[in-house]
């Protein structure tokens, strides 16, 4: 199937070649809706807590270290997921939305069959509120495609997108196909790429021919940033010596400086994966270390750009400090510096800070929210200077699900002026998106 043909049957739009690898898509425009944004936890909730998707789907966001509002804040980009609580299957489409924050309207501008549970279309904005960009499966390939938001056209590029470049230059994404970390037929983590829309030529130790690739948007020109070899041979760790080696989360540094990525080695016979931290330059060199396999074993997860672009924040397990559980850490892209963010708090979820570190806001998983007594996952808000924590509020998340690929994470991400917060939830059952206005709290 061809690009305008997929195009044209996919979503009912038109493409038009528009140059070498690139096409161009008509959208079928269709008005905005009024929709009425209901108040959540109003007596108990830390500032004010709004639904702000309708209850006719099931929406969430991207991710926790994505911003979901545009450059300007009034807008908010949700993902409106087919179904929920079963696999996701190639050829069923998820709804781009957009949220009028001032308005209280939704529209959907976009439809595609590339799409996860955790991650959603990995719906990332451009520079302004002009351009909204995701990924679509098109002419048998996992690739990024621009939504034009006032013209309604839609470009799809060479290369996938995992991140877009701060300055909306270029996208990076290892291969959405892959990101799962297959092998054996099996996957070591789903939910973060694609549905399965073809035969899989599976990852056999780390090849020089696949690993990181970026498309500059502009050219539309498609080059090997970092290899999986080179990779391995930066990491330079014999325990790597007979896995199969994959990429997962990339990620620019907001000033365009630094990338970060988890490497990560899957072994025959196991769907187990064992991740290293790497950063390097936007332009694939000075490939260096900041977490180790063997500390990143000791149990952690979640790294996220601190806003200053030189430091890195994380849950891990740093035993070597004499730790036995999981705290939120802070350390420079080099791994050195390494310091707790707090010794009083339990390390969980997806942490994320303030310019000046001052707040921290994560989640927590089911099983953890439990353990602790809560019938709802607290989105946690933690005063650094005082080290005092309160809950903004909090959100079921305990859907009855056979597998954990279809969970719901809250994934609380920061506006741009860190006055809110926009997390996931299911009150009901029924995914839903919120926006809570921290103005007078923080």
């Amino acid at each position: 199937m061809k690009r305008r043909d997929f195009l044209r049957t996919s979503a009912g739009f038109v493409a038009v070649a528009a140059a070498p690898g690139v096409f161009l898509v008509q959208c079928k425009s269709s008005p905005a809706v009024k929709i009425k944004f209901r108040d959540y936890q109003k007596d108990t909730s830390l500032g004010k807590v709004k639904i702000v998707t309708p209850d006719d789907g099931f929406y969430l966001n991207t991710f926790y270290d994505i911003c979901p509002f545009s450059p300007s804040q009034k807008l908010l980009a949700v993902n409106k997921l087919p179904y929920q609580g079963k696999t996701a299957e190639y050829g069923d489409l998820c709804d781009i939305c957009i949220v009028d924050l001032e308005n209280e309207t939704i529209e959907t501008v976009y439809s595609t069959k590339g799409w996860g549970y955790q991650l959603g279309a990995n719906l990332n904005w451009g520079i302004t509120d002009r351009y909204l960009y995701t990924n679509d499966i098109i002419d048998n390939d996992a690739v990024c495609v621009r939504i034009d938001l006032d013209t309604k056209e839609v470009k799809a590029f060479a290369g996938p997108m995992y991140h877009i470049a701060p300055d909306e230059s270029a996208v990076a994404g290892f291969p959405l196909d892959l990101i799962n970390g297959y092998q054996d037929g099996e996957s070591a983590q789903m939910g973060y790429g694609v549905p399965i829309y073809k035969l899989l030529e599976e990852l056999k130790g780390a090849p020089s021919t696949e690993g990181l690739w970026r498309t500059d948007l502009k050219t539309n020109e498609k080059t090997l940033l970092v290899s999986l070899k080179a990779a391995y041979e930066a990491i330079d760790n014999p325990y790597y010596a007979d896995a199969n080696c994959y990429f997962f989360h990339t990620k620019y540094n907001k000033q365009g400086t630094r990338m970060l990525q988890v490497f990560r080695g899957v072994f025959p016979g196991s769907s187990r994966y064992h991740p290293t931290l790497l950063t390097f330059n936007p332009d694939g060199s000075d490939i260096g270390v900041a977490v180790t396999q063997q500390q990143w074993a000791r149990r952690g997860n979640h790294p996220n750009w601190h806003p200053d672009g030189k430091r890195i924040v994380m849950n891990l397990t740093p035993t070597w400090l004499g730790e036995e559980q999981m705290r939120f850490c802070i350390f420079d892209y080099s791994g050195d510096n390494f310091k707790l963010l707090s010794k009083k708090h339990f390390g969980s979820g997806h942490p994320s800070v303030t310019p000046d570190t001052s707040y921290l806001i994560s989640d927590y998983y089911v099983g953890e929210y439990k353990k602790l007594g809560y019938d709802g996952s607290p989105i946690r808000l933690i005063d650094l200077n005082t080290d005092e924590e309160q809950a903004i509020c909090t959100v079921f998340t305990d859907l009855d699900i056979d597998a954990s690929t279809f969970r719901v994470d809250p994934h609380p991400a920061w506006s741009r002026d860190y006055k809110k917060v926009c997390f996931n939830g299911a009150p009901n059952g029924i995914r839903q998106v919120f926006v809570a206005d921290l103005e007078g709290v923080i």
